[in-house]
């Protein structure tokens, strides 16, 4: 399995005489997401091997595991999840959470394998 770079160092911000933006990816396979984490709901604690995945958290705080870390992510904050790593995000507040997502290589929901999950798929 060949590593993905994580890619927040070559993230820019951009501004213009309007706002600004921020250029998040150029060019290069991604699938992009904004998940919708309700209260008191988590997603499979699990890997995948053929891509790995970038958050945003815009709404939160959200309850993230990466590999042997949780920790609660606040609204702006940046989590790399590489390749093959042990990851999930859950909300334990009362109002629903949103993450961005953008996964880098080969999507396919088959590629999950579940560690646990709360909803017995």
């Amino acid at each position: 399995m060949t590593s993905l770079p994580d890619p927040r160092e070559g993230m820019f911000v951009s501004n213009r005489p309007w706002g600004g933006f921020e250029q998040f990816t150029l060019n290069e396979p991604t699938t992009v997401k904004v998940i919708t984490v309700d209260p008191g709901h988590r997603l499979s604690l699990q890997t995948h091997e053929r891509r790995a995945e970038f958050w945003q958290i815009l709404d939160g705080p959200i309850d993230v595991t990466v590999g042997d870390e949780t920790w609660s992510a606040q609204p702006g904050e940046r989590v790399w999840v590489a390749q093959g790593a042990v990851h999930r995000m859950g909300n334990s507040s009362d109002r629903p959470g949103r993450v961005l997502e953008i996964g880098y290589g080969t999507f396919d929901e088959d590629d999950i394998v579940r560690l646990e999950d709360d909803y017995h798929r």
